[in-house]
């Protein structure tokens, strides 16, 4: 039985190459208003590469309305994508809003406060 070749890391260079495309086509084709200004996090893609998650960051605007236009352009995202990669299958995407920024900066907000309500002659300072 023959082995079968596989080539290493293929699934993140498919991941990354569909983040720059996806930000490319984001940016030039979408004209959905709700969409403000994003910036793409990340991408996962499944093994066999039937689905992909997109994550995503707000500058400007709200994030449900964006997820919520960005998810129904997906189809529109997706067929532009089968233009540009030269992959057998192309994902359906899905976009989620990444939190990760904002719950950084609440956190360093916090530590922040604790920094400033610990007493001037504190032996620990």
């Amino acid at each position: 039985m023959r082995k079968k070749h596989s080539i290493p890391n293929r699934g993140y260079r498919v991941a990354d190459q569909i983040q720059r495309d996806l930000s490319e086509l984001i940016k030039r084709d979408l004209k959905d208003p709700r969409v403000g200004m994003i910036t793409l996090s990340a991408v996962d893609v499944s093994p066999d590469y039937a689905h992909a998650k997109v994550y995503f960051t707000v500058l400007a605007g709200d994030p449900l309305e964006t997820e919520e236009a960005l998810n129904h352009a997906a189809g529109h995202l997706r067929n532009g994508l089968f233009k540009r990669l030269r992959i057998h299958t192309v994902p359906t995407l899905r976009f989620i809003f990444d939190e990760t920024t904002e719950r950084a900066a609440k956190m360093d907000a916090l530590i922040a406060q604790a920094v400033s309500q610990r007493a001037p002659d504190d032996p620990e300072r």
